[in-house]
């Protein structure tokens, strides 16, 4: 029986592009576990997260136990979607070492959508109360202004979706 190779998903998006909403529906394929980054920091430190410096800290802290640990996971077969924000060259580089690492290929869903799409579903995310963090509108123009669209150099695969693709 021939069995396709793993693959690791990421998704390039900005905050409430649709990150979370795509990393679940990717999950639903078989042999694929999907790897929250929210979920982590929040279990792990969610009461030392009160601004995006908070943020940088302990994501970069959390990625030196998910990196091997995902490789891991590549290695015996199994594809992995992170659901971590692929929104820059040096956190994109870190996610194709963990591709090279874990013996698999990598492929880049970017999620292109608006500011004022991202911001009216943020509003929404944040009135309804069941997302891990509520960021504000300032912490979402502070990030969004670090956002750095992929480039075909980076060596992804790549799937660009628009913001109709959860509507």
């Amino acid at each position: 029986m021939l069995t396709q190779p793993p693959s690791l998903h990421v998704i390039c998006g900005k905050i409430a592009a649709g990150k979370s909403t795509l990393a679940a529906e990717l999950g639903k394929a078989a042999n694929t576990l999907v790897i929250a980054e929210d979920d982590w920091l929040a279990a792990l430190f969610k009461e030392q997260m009160s601004t995006g410096q908070d943020y940088m800290r302990l994501a970069a802290k959390l990625k030196t136990v998910m990196g091997p640990h995902v490789a891991a996971i590549l290695r015996s077969g199994v594809s992995v979607v992170l659901d971590y924000p692929a929104n820059t060259v040096e956190f994109r580089r870190w996610m194709r070492d963990v591709a090279t690492a874990g013996k698999a290929g990598s492929i880049i869903h970017v999620l292109d959508v608006p500011d004022e799409v991202c911001l009216a579903r943020l509003k929404a995310r944040n009135s309804d109360g069941a997302h891990a963090f509520a960021a504000t509108e300032a912490q979402f123009r502070q990030f969004a202004r670090h956002y750095q669209p992929p480039s075909a150099e980076e060596g992804f695969d790549e799937i660009r979706l628009v913001e109709s693709f959860r509507t």
